[in-house]
């Protein structure tokens, strides 16, 4: 791993592009870097949760964020990454809609009590492996990935205050405030979780783990992504940050855990405690005044609400079940001299 950059230094210059994963991924690229190729291949022939896909999604979605070294900003609103751009969003949110299906009779409330219930064996929990089992090398590679997510954490979801409205515009804004420091730039939560790289020895440039992450750990960052960019997708959003808010306290308090029982040091510690007690309060704040203020104002969209829910949910179940599968796949393997 190379080393870490200073303090409120990691996030002034953008990311390089990464490497491309297939055929489509490698057209969109070259579109950034021009001149432009041939023709982009139909995102249909793409498995929508393949790493071509996602990869080509993701790098379409950060020219919205911090971009890319040597891409020009301009090519942010470029009539033709848009239109492939919706393309393959076309292709991935038809999966989750058929993945991930909403009835009638489902409701915000029903589907925000089914993530407050705990697995009695925990098979499938990353946060109960690393608890009990995890090291420092699997909380240093958690970490790593999870930093495409945590180093632009809230800044998706700011995209719904705009398209919010009274009640729910203001406990969004008031939630939105913590996340960003409360004012104080090294308290942002992203900072935070820079720390916390810090503190685990890795990088603590913005995207530089975006080469390792698999497809499963790209796909929880482009749903957001997803969700943020679309106003048509406000219920969807307003559902996905419900559902990170709701399930953060009892993950971090065992993410803490873990961290203290490897000897992680106290910045890595710290984001996870910071999240144990804030969102305990956020989830509240956001259960009651976001999402019921937002079905106050606009019932219609309690569907809306609950798909982006559960497909957090989706997404996230797959990223845990490929790297539980790949650390026990590791741990189980032959041992070196």
């Amino acid at each position: 791993m190379s080393t870490t950059l200073p303090r409120d230094q990691s996030r002034h210059r953008p990311p390089p592009l990464p490497e491309p994963r297939g055929p489509l991924s490698a057209a969109v690229l070259a579109l950034l870097r021009g001149p432009a190729p041939d023709g982009i291949p139909p995102p249909a022939r793409c498995p929508p949760y393949g790493e071509d896909l996602q990869l080509a999604l993701y790098v379409l979605y950060e020219l919205h964020y911090e971009g890319f070294q040597g891409v020009p900003d301009g090519l942010e609103w470029d009539s033709g990454l848009l239109a492939c751009r919706a393309e393959i969003e076309d292709r991935f949110l038809g999966a989750l809609r058929a993945d991930v299906p909403v009835v009638a009779s489902d409701t915000a409330r029903q589907a925000l009590d089914e993530l407050q219930v705990e697995p009695v064996d925990a098979v499938g929990s990353v946060s109960h492996f690393l608890r009990g089992e995890g090291d420092l090398r699997h909380l240093r590679e958690y970490a790593a990935l999870r930093s495409l997510y945590h180093l632009k954490e809230a800044d998706p979801h700011a995209w719904v205050i705009p398209r919010l409205h009274g009640r729910a515009k203001a406990a969004m804004v008031a939630v939105e405030f913590d996340e960003f420091g409360a004012g104080r730039a090294d308290e942002i939560h992203a900072q935070l979780y820079a720390d916390l790289m810090a503190d685990l020895g890795l990088e603590t440039a913005y995207g530089h783990y975006v080469d390792a992450a698999p497809a499963e750990a790209l796909a929880t960052v482009n749903l957001m992504s997803l969700f943020g960019l679309h106003r048509a997708l406000r219920g969807a959003l307003v559902g996905h940050f419900a559902a990170v808010e709701v399930t953060s306290s009892p993950a971090s308090r065992r993410l803490a855990e873990a961290m203290r029982r490897a000897g992680a040091g106290a910045a890595a510690v710290r984001f996870y405690t910071e999240h144990v007690e804030a969102d305990a309060v956020h989830e509240q704040v956001v259960r009651h005044d976001v999402v019921g203020g937002l079905l106050e104002s606009e019932p219609g969209l309690e569907a809306d609400v609950v798909f982006g829910i559960r497909t957090t949910t989706h997404l996230e179940d797959a990223l845990a079940a490929r790297l539980l599968a790949d650390w026990r796949r590791r741990d189980e393997g032959p041992r070196g001299p």
